[in-house]
């Protein structure tokens, strides 16, 4: 399956998992593999694409190849928001906690 997009299309790009690096509020399993949705600026070569990124990710280059691409179909469900987040060059941001939820103590086992 050649996956070909056109120039104004819209897309997801693959963001890559480390290992104990936290990205966009989740770690894990439950990180996100992809981030959008992008516009398609233009072709670059036979399956590189230039990406429209936004402000605060204006470090990341910005052509993909194809397989770093997932197409998007119209749901709002799928966009986070970017703004809020603070990136490092690395793409790793600083959590911070806003608030504790609960506090339990634990013993250590032996009475």
């Amino acid at each position: 399956m050649d996956l070909q997009f056109a120039v104004s299309d819209y897309v997801f790009v693959k963001i890559a998992p480390i290992k104990g690096l936290m990205r966009f509020d989740k770690k894990g399993k439950l990180s996100p593999r992809f981030i959008g949705p992008f516009e398609i600026l233009g072709k670059v070569g036979a399956l590189s694409y230039r990406v429209a990124m936004p402000p605060n990710l204006v470090e990341v280059h910005n052509v993909f190849h194809v397989f770093m691409l997932g197409k998007y179909i119209s749901n709002l469900s799928h966009v986070l928001n970017l703004e809020l987040l603070q990136f490092t060059p690395n793409m790793s941001y600083e959590e911070r906690s806003t608030q504790i939820l609960s506090r339990q103590e634990r013993g250590c086992g032996k009475r």
